[in-house]
């Protein structure tokens, strides 16, 4: 592959990766329009899955012979009713942190899932993350480094299900590629429509507004941004090395610190700072190329 073959790849997951840092937002934005995040997801998704369904109207007939997809539709619901809930409530750069400790959980659940024991680096990576953990989580005023409010249990749940949809998309790689952007799509609008259901009737939530031209021109435009972002992330990673790819996912750290921080919307402390190097970190080293076999390293020394 060409260097202009090569950039182009990597400039379409640089695109996925800058839609994701800055999407916090346009939904801190629908919110103080009066749409709360959930609704706004549900929205978005909504708008995406029907222009899918529009080109593959029988994308959803995967559904029929693979029933993973299902799981992999909650998962991917729970992954955007987390990310997009906690950073619309919380401090942006420690909600992405702790969101990005997907490749922690994925040591955990590639065990059960996938059969994959973990490896000793695995465990070390696992180790390293969760040490950045501890480091944001405590404060002067936890006696434990505890997640604190709504926004850390929700940016927590996301990277798990975050973790888990990327497993099972390995597990459905055979399956039809619309099939599993339709069960994606679908379960950002279904799930976090019904969350948003359920917490207009138990009060924690206002209810869907009238439409208006405020919040929903801004909503159309952040539908065209992931449905763009998607596109992207389809174009990048079918062309580019797993383990590049994802490195420069983690590109979505830096505009989502860099942008927040200028506007205010989080604050870089020392803790944070340290803390956040150790799980990008992890981050880092999990995309990095597989570990040799321990039998092949000792043969080599």
């Amino acid at each position: 592959m060409g260097r202009r073959g090569a950039l182009l790849p990597a400039l379409a997951l640089l695109l996925n990766a800058f839609v994701w840092g800055v999407s916090w937002w346009p939904f801190r934005e629908l919110q103080r329009q009066g749409l709360h995040p959930l609704w706004a997801t549900a929205l978005v998704y909504a708008i995406s899955m029907a222009c899918l369904l529009a080109v593959k109207p029988r994308a959803w007939h995967g559904f029929r012979s693979e029933p993973l997809l299902w799981l992999l539709l909650c998962a991917a619901g729970m992954t955007n009713v987390g990310f997009n809930w906690a950073v619309t409530i919380g401090d942006v750069v420690r909600v992405v942190l702790l969101f990005y400790l997907m490749p922690a959980w994925t040591v955990v659940l590639a065990w059960p899932l996938l059969g994959e024991k973990p490896t000793f680096g695995a465990l070390a990576r696992l180790a390293l993350a969760m040490a950045g953990v501890v480091i944001v989580l405590k404060t002067a005023a936890s006696p434990w480094p505890v997640p604190e409010g709504t926004a850390d249990w929700l940016a927590l749940m996301g990277g798990f299900s975050f973790a888990l949809t990327n497993i099972l998309l390995r597990k459905l790689r055979r399956s039809q590629p619309a099939a599993r952007i339709l069960a994606m799509f679908g379960g950002g609008a279904l799930l976090a429509a019904g969350a948003a259901s359920a917490g207009v009737a138990l009060g924690a939530i206002p209810a869907l507004p009238a439409p208006h031209a405020g919040w929903a021109l801004v909503g159309l435009a952040l539908s065209l941004g992931f449905l763009a972002s998607n596109v992207a992330l389809q174009y990048g990673a079918a062309r580019m090395n797993a383990h590049a790819a994802a490195l420069v996912m983690l590109s979505e750290v830096v505009f989502a610190s860099l942008s927040s921080v200028a506007l205010g919307a989080a604050e870089l402390t020392a803790r944070t700072l340290l803390g956040g190097a150790l799980i990008l970190a992890a981050a880092a080293w999990s995309a990095w190329p597989v570990d040799l076999p321990v039998a092949r390293r000792v043969d080599a020394q």
